[in-house]
């Protein structure tokens, strides 16, 4: 067995468990594994581990939430330096936890998931929160509403805060919807993450990693019908002509009244036309 087909078997496995079960952070590393061959999983959650156990001196005898999000930001972002790249958004590293941990700079769901994971190893639950354009994390506390902004230092939000962070990423007022501040489940957030990386290999124009990602998208959500048909189409623009017409004949299949339907049917004009 080849180490992508471990790697990928690895990632199927920790997502096919309970949603409680499933470890983002290992989950993340298999993802990097298929990058970066070499990868030690272990060695990573030791990371995470280590700085869990930094922060856990000092947090106060009365475990109040402000408190301890304090504590958590102070050593991420004070004492350990990590920070958020608005430098260089789009480099693929940003998305791969290793290089997260490694550099010590990423952009918000990665950012997210270090602090997520730190607060998981505390015995402090929180959740993720994906924003559109952006994305935040939220204390499980009774009664108490802030987020959590790690892309920018662990900044506390209040609601109105968050609507101005929406604003501020679409670059003119933007509604703050409800729904945009739902959680999202590990599977959700796993999606999230390999999204992002299918579009930054995509608009680079390196397809084959981009459809590396869209493997692993349909590997956790098997039912995403528009991801099937992304996939379809990067295998047209790789001339994988058998695996194109599989793909996006199975997508016309899930969804014939779709409004790209027709689309999708000339696409697959062409791809049979090729293969006369």
């Amino acid at each position: 067995m080849s180490e992508r087909e471990r790697s990928r078997q690895c990632l199927l496995a920790e997502v096919s468990q309970p949603e409680a079960d499933i470890s983002l952070a290992r989950a993340a590393l298999y993802i990097a594994q298929e990058t970066y061959p070499d990868l030690d999983v272990g060695a990573y959650l030791g990371q995470l581990d280590a700085l869990a156990a930094a922060i856990a001196p000092q947090l106060p005898a009365e475990r109040y939430p402000l408190r301890i999000l304090n504590a958590i930001s102070q050593l991420l972002y004070g004492d350990r330096g990590f920070t958020g790249n608005a430098q260089d958004y789009y480099d693929p590293r940003n998305s791969f936890l290793n290089e997260v941990l490694d550099r010590r700079t990423g952009i918000p769901i990665t950012l997210a998931l270090v602090y997520l994971e730190i607060a998981k190893r505390l015995d402090f639950p929180m959740v993720g929160v994906g924003m559109p354009g952006h994305f935040l994390l939220r204390p499980v506390v009774d009664d108490m509403e802030v987020w959590v902004d790690a892309f920018y230092h662990g900044e506390v939000l209040f609601r109105e805060d968050c609507q101005q962070r929406l604003s501020q990423v679409y670059g003119r007022p933007t509604v703050l919807q409800p729904e945009f501040l739902q959680p999202v489940s590990a599977r959700q957030f796993l999606t999230r993450l390999l999204t992002n990386l299918k579009l930054i290999y995509h608009q680079r124009g390196d397809l084959w990693s981009a459809l590396s990602m869209a493997d692993r998208i349909l590997l956790i959500a098997p039912d995403a019908d528009a991801e099937l048909r992304d996939r379809g189409v990067l295998y047209y623009q790789l001339h994988q002509w058998t695996q194109a017409a599989a793909d996006l004949e199975a997508y016309l299949a899930r969804s014939p009244l779709a409004s790209d339907a027709d689309a999708v049917r000339r696409l697959l004009t062409k791809i049979a036309d090729r293969s006369l």
